[in-house]
């Protein structure tokens, strides 16, 4: 009889939410303070600045990156949204309220301590300022 393999990873099974972490790229520096906060609220982050990098360093189409995050955002458990909301955020957002997503925001206050806020404290950055209706 040959030998089994084993491994501590096959004992940690428990179903966890899946969350897109949503942000302007002015938050890139981030993403690793993001997806670590997201890790110790006992969640699976799904960030898509740690999986497509920026906008994989333009070598394709941003449409194609952006066709992947909503992607993620349709397949996510909850969206995460961290600092002020730039129109790709705006319209992560829209996409998660249309498929009734938990959605939840946050502030960045330095050093990378991360604060969750009411929508009504939640920044808009100036392109989409008029639109803070949408959240």
């Amino acid at each position: 009889m040959g030998k089994e393999f084993k491994h501590e990873a096959l004992e940690l099974t428990e179903d966890k939410s899946l969350v897109y972490t949503a942000m302007s790229k002015h938050l890139f520096y981030y993403r690793m303070h993001i997806s670590k906060y997201v890790i110790e609220q006992h969640k699976v982050p799904l960030n898509p600045f740690m999986i497509f990098d920026y906008f994989l360093l333009d070598s394709v189409e941003r449409d194609l990156v952006r066709e992947g995050n909503n992607n993620l955002v349709k397949r996510s458990d909850e969206i995460w949204v961290f600092g002020a909301v730039s129109n790709g955020v705006l319209a992560e957002i829209k996409i998660a309220k249309e498929m009734g997503k938990i959605i939840k925001y946050f502030k960045i206050e330095k050093p990378h301590n991360i604060v969750p806020i009411e929508t009504d404290e939640v920044e808009m950055e100036e392109e989409v300022a008029e639109f803070e209706n949408e959240l």
